[in-house]
């Protein structure tokens, strides 16, 4: 069925759904969560990143590596250090859009607007 009477309607592509898929599911974790808002606020270290989000660096290093494959998170390296960022301002974006929806569990019942 096409929707021609939607003026500017348009369908993502299948291969755009599944990176979108796969960067909400990034989001799934309150750890990764937590390490994404870290670096919002500027580059860091695995070191820094483990005590913001409460964990072990090698935790934090199995989440980062997960994170960099989906396109979050990028990093460089510095003599034996490697420091992390995201990826691009986007990612910053969605987070903020998934912790402001998350307080305001309300939002959840209500009905849409058009």
């Amino acid at each position: 069925m096409a929707h021609t009477g939607i003026d500017g309607f348009s369908m993502p592509s299948g291969d755009e759904a599944r990176r979108a898929a796969d960067a909400l599911r990034m989001l799934g974790d309150p750890t990764r969560l937590k390490v994404l808002w870290a670096l919002m606020q500027g580059e860091t270290s695995v070191a820094c990143l483990a005590e913001l989000a409460d964990t072990s660096p090698t935790a934090v290093s199995q989440h980062l590596s997960k994170l960099r494959l989906a396109g979050l998170v990028t990093n460089r390296r510095e003599g034996t250090f490697v420091y992390y960022q995201l990826a691009d301002p986007h990612v910053g974006a969605l987070l903020r859009q998934a912790l402001s929806h998350a307080g305001h569990p309300e939002t959840a019942d209500s009905t849409p607007t058009r």
